[in-house]
């Protein structure tokens, strides 16, 4: 076995140590404090209250990391990598970094086993309830988890948009589209379009859209507003087993206008050997939410449970597919 060969599986050993470098990174807004200049240690613990010394050596680390760079007068600044950890950055991945390595989501990634061996989700069996009702308590918790929705959104809205057409859909219904940036970035592109944003109550109670938009708070698993020409759900279904899943589906069925279509934003399961992204991420809905990624097959199997037709596929640069559905 080659050295080269135990380094990359030393790398995929030690990746929590990375993944908690960038979330504490994230966490107390690194990349904002470095965005205009380069930074030494001992400005930014002052400002973010932080260790100076230990300060430094996360620092080092990011740097060696390719996050950071690191100058010869001692200072940081940002790199590529590192930009994206900027608030304003338009695909800022720092909501989605400051979230993951919670403790709550931390803590249930370490039971992974658990699920491996039973079956059980990892979050349920650590926190004693599923992620929606911890969440549904926890205001600051459920805060993060939507600013980690809206980073996410940011490094997927712009590839949908790049590839499919939404202009033949007159009302476009953001199925659970949390405080509603997805369907801001449709409805701006396609000023014909109207737009309905519908979640739970908690959720989308700041929710700030344009005119041409109207927020509906509800439940999808007893109804969605009636009569739109789109029924978008994005990164939704994956969060569901398929019994749970074909409810949701169900509920847009009974309320999608003649015509219409169901449009499933999510990841693809590619064939073996390939596609780490998306099935360390079914993985993660073993581990969190409880959900699952799927095939292409796997979908058109619950379209067909529901009264919907798979009607096509189109992918995206961000990794996700537009997977529509048309009702039969």
């Amino acid at each position: 076995m080659s050295a080269e060969t135990r380094a990359a599986l030393q790398r995929l050993i030690v990746g929590h140590q990375a993944a908690q470098a960038v979330h504490v990174a994230a966490v107390l807004g690194l990349a904002d404090l470095m965005a205009k200049e380069p930074r030494s240690a001992e400005e930014l613990a002052r400002e973010t209250g932080s260790h100076e010394d230990s300060l430094h050596r996360l620092l080092r680390a990011l740097a060696a990391l390719g996050v950071l760079h690191e100058l010869d007068d001692g200072r940081f600044e940002l790199n590529e990598l590192g930009e994206l950890l900027r608030s304003d950055h338009p695909q800022s991945a720092a909501g989605w970094a400051a979230f993951v390595g919670r403790p709550d989501v931390w803590a249930a990634w370490g039971a992974l086993g658990h699920s491996v061996a039973s079956g059980e989700n990892a979050f349920r069996h650590v926190h004693g309830e599923d992620v929606w009702s911890y969440r549904a308590t926890r205001p600051d918790d459920s805060a993060a988890f939507d600013r980690a929705m809206v980073s996410q959104t940011l490094g997927v809205t712009e590839s949908v948009l790049e590839v499919f057409d939404f202009s033949r859909f007159g009302t476009i219904v953001d199925v659970a589209g949390g405080t509603g940036a997805f369907l801001a970035a449709i409805v701006d592109r396609y000023p014909a379009a109207r737009g309905i944003l519908f979640d739970q109550p908690h959720v989308v109670s700041g929710a700030e859209l344009p005119e041409r938009c109207e927020v509906v708070a509800g439940d999808f698993f007893e109804s969605v507003p009636a009569g739109g020409d789109a029924y978008v759900l994005k990164s939704i279904i994956h969060d569901w087993e398929d019994e749970e899943a074909a409810a949701i589906m169900h509920t847009c069925r009974a309320a999608i206008a003649p015509g219409g279509s169901l449009l499933l934003v999510e990841r693809l399961l590619g064939p073996p050997n390939e596609s780490p992204e998306a099935k360390l991420s079914d993985l993660n809905m073993l581990v969190a939410p409880g959900g699952r990624e799927r095939t292409l097959d796997e979908y058109a199997a619950l379209f067909e449970a529901v009264r919907f037709r798979l009607a096509g596929a189109t992918d995206t640069a961000s990794g996700r597919s537009v997977i529509e559905a048309v009702p039969v």
